[in-house]
């Protein structure tokens, strides 16, 4: 924290230019963590006297209790022998004759199927759920190690009882391929990631203007053509990179992968939702099907190079549009067997419809008002087939306009009202409000990011106060609050590497608001105590994520004539670096090592800068602080 004399606070530069609530965090640890180190925070925790210890030939067992929890305690025993060098034998209940025993059991009475117990003694763990609940105590227990060890061949886990229970049944992220298509490999990192901050749900958008991503056998055409883009526009931003890159782009999954990545994530209790975008967002598929356009004899039409909403959509007056869309949501599917089935429905212009005779057709055979209520039965003829398959629909929340199909699942994004809208309504809604959680808007300020797009501001600390269920809903509309999703649109993420420093740390903090109640949740406990534990873990995996500056500083000017600076780094192990030349801060400056005196003479004003340096040799932007001994302007002074 900055402790001053003689000084006041007032509005901050650079950050809080752009209009954002900044919140305020200090640079004090707790001295007990009460939250064992564990992102969630759990339910319930219980610190006890003592601590767990496995050494090198220590006589310890992993037990499991039944055939379905020896893939946990095999995980584990994996995860020892890969962190710790530690080679614990796995054994059944009946045949264990070791002193000190790590047990997975599902002989528990835990009502909730992702709810799990944690019980650590000196001589005894015990992890007992069912299914995702034995699992998500699994995810805890590691947590426990990596956050209480820092000797190789030694792991101390502090004695306690964990009950633990997710807030919401829905948990998840949204990642847009349409606009960029990224490798397998990452895909499946992303899972891993999601599971381990007992997260459930991998929304995968599949479809857009720019590109169609999933091979459907009937349809050839969709990865021939649909799949590819003549080229891609460099920026929306700078206006002399506003031109084309000239280079194709594009690819697809086949079925064999995406199948393969659906048992991957069911494996660690993720479930795989496809959204396939209609009635709007479909430029590609008519670049290879232009029939499927208003109007006689439509097109040509070439897959979208530009980002933005094009006025060219799916007929709804053609019963060819229908056959299609039945066809293709049939093999997706076959290859999806998720509850939910995405459907879009977002920003669909009606230009087109009101023009087209096959549309207004419709409209006139259907007593439909006018065309938003056309896009309303679009949306209920599609989801009376879903439903058909034993599936039901999620769409954007623009699916409320016209009058919502009756048993679909509304994604709230344009704001929260629109999700009050659906639950009045007595409808599920998953909230994913651009304003809170959306991913692909920016952390820092603009001219220190990469590139996001032009009007979001969402760094960690607002995501982690977002609470996904609004005030003043009835206990009743409450219940229909089901989950909360953060959606990574990529228009500006044309590398994994993006997608990877927008999604972290921020996925930590919506794995919190998503699995803890809100009276838990702690910013200064998840910022300072917890989260650099699990950055410093994260930063030995390779992983690429937005390493936050200096805990205790920030972009600001403070009046006064002597300060104090004492910071904190926000990764376990990293170093800060500062200098007060006003330059941007390297490894050459000052090592922050103790606070930091700063006496600013009358007149005068002093400038310090910092950066964070973590062991792997990731950096933060930098942080500037402002020091003026000169009277505070008339206009900055409190009322």
């Amino acid at each position: 924290m900055i402790i001053k004399k003689l000084m006041i606070r007032i509005a901050a530069l650079g950050i809080l230019s752009l209009g954002a609530q900044f919140i305020s965090v200090t640079a004090r640890a707790e001295q007990v963590d009460r939250n064992l180190g564990i992102i969630p925070a759990p339910l319930s925790v219980t610190s006890l006297p003592g601590e767990f210890r496995i050494i090198v030939d220590d006589d310890v067992a992993i037990v499991f209790g039944s055939a379905s929890a020896h893939k946990e305690a095999n995980l584990f025993r994996d995860y020892l022998y890969r962190a710790y060098g530690l080679d614990v034998p796995v054994v059944g209940k009946k045949r264990c004759r070791a002193g000190k025993t790590i047990s997975f059991t599902t002989d528990c009475d835990i009502s909730n199927p992702e709810g799990y117990s944690l019980t650590v003694h000196e001589s005894e763990i015990e992890v007992c759920g069912r299914g995702a609940g034995l699992f998500y105590g699994l995810q805890s227990l590691m947590q426990m190690c990596s956050t209480a060890t820092t000797h190789r061949e030694q792991v101390t886990i502090p004695c306690a009882e964990i009950r633990d229970e997710p807030r919401y049944s829905y948990r998840g992220i949204m990642q847009d391929v349409g606009y960029h298509i990224y490798p397998v490999s990452f895909i499946k990192k992303q899972i891993d990631l999601l599971a381990r901050y007992k997260m459930n749900i991998y929304h995968w958008h599949l479809t857009e203007d720019h590109g169609w991503r999933i091979e459907i056998k009937k349809y050839p055409r969709l990865t021939e053509i649909s799949a590819y883009r003549a080229q891609t526009c460099i920026s929306n931003y700078d206006p002399e990179l506003c031109g084309m890159d000239s280079t194709p782009y594009g690819g697809y999954y086949t079925q064999e992968e995406i199948r393969d990545i659906v048992a991957y994530a069911a494996e660690r209790h993720v479930t795989v939702i496809p959204e396939i975008e209609l009635p709007g967002h479909t430029l590609a598929v008519l670049a290879a099907y232009p029939e499927l356009a208003c109007g006689d004899n439509p097109g040509p039409f070439k897959v979208a190079e530009t980002w933005g909403i094009y006025e060219d959509v799916f007929c709804a007056g053609k019963e060819a549009t229908f056959h299609f869309l039945e066809d293709v949501l049939s093999e997706v599917m076959d290859l999806f067997p998720s509850k939910y089935i995405h459907i879009g429905g977002d920003e669909c212009p009606k230009t087109r419809w009101k023009n087209c005779p096959y549309c207004q057709r419709r409209i006139v055979d259907n007593h439909l008002k006018d065309e938003y209520e056309l896009q309303s039965y679009f949306i209920k003829r599609i989801e009376k087939f879903v439903k058909s398959k034993g599936r039901r629909i999620i769409g954007w929340d623009e699916i409320l306009e016209g009058g919502l199909a009756p048993d679909a699942t509304v994604m709230n994004w344009r704001g929260i009202n629109e999700g009050i809208k659906a639950v009045q309504q007595a409808h599920d809604v998953i909230m994913a409000p651009s304003e809170y959680v959306y991913f692909d808007y920016l952390q820092g300020p603009r001219d220190k990011e990469p590139l996001a797009i032009g009007w979001g501001f969402n760094p960690i600390e607002r995501v982690y106060a977002y609470n996904p269920t609004p005030e003043g809903l009835t206990p009743e509309q409450q219940k229909h609050i089901i989950g909360v999703e953060a959606p990574l649109w990529t228009e500006h993420m044309d590398t994994h590497r993006k997608v990877e420093y927008m999604l972290f740390p921020r996925l930590m903090a919506l794995a919190e608001i998503a699995w803890t109640p809100v009276e838990i949740k702690n910013l200064t406990n998840f910022l300072e105590v917890r989260l650099p534990e699990h950055l410093a873990w994260l930063d030995t995996t390779r992983t690429v994520y937005r390493v936050p500056t200096p805990i205790g500083m920030r972009d600001e000017t403070l009046y006064g004539s002597e300060f104090t600076v004492s910071l904190k780094a926000p990764v376990k192990g990293a170093e800060i670096y500062y200098n007060f030349d006003g330059q941007e801060p390297r490894e050459t400056d000052y090592l922050y090592e103790k606070p930091i005196r700063i006496i600013v003479p009358p007149g005068e004003k002093r400038e310090i800068r910092a950066i964070v340096v973590t062991p792997s040799g990731k950096r933060s932007i930098s942080t500037t602080t402002v020091f003026v001994n000169n009277p505070k302007p008339a206009e900055m002074h409190e009322d």
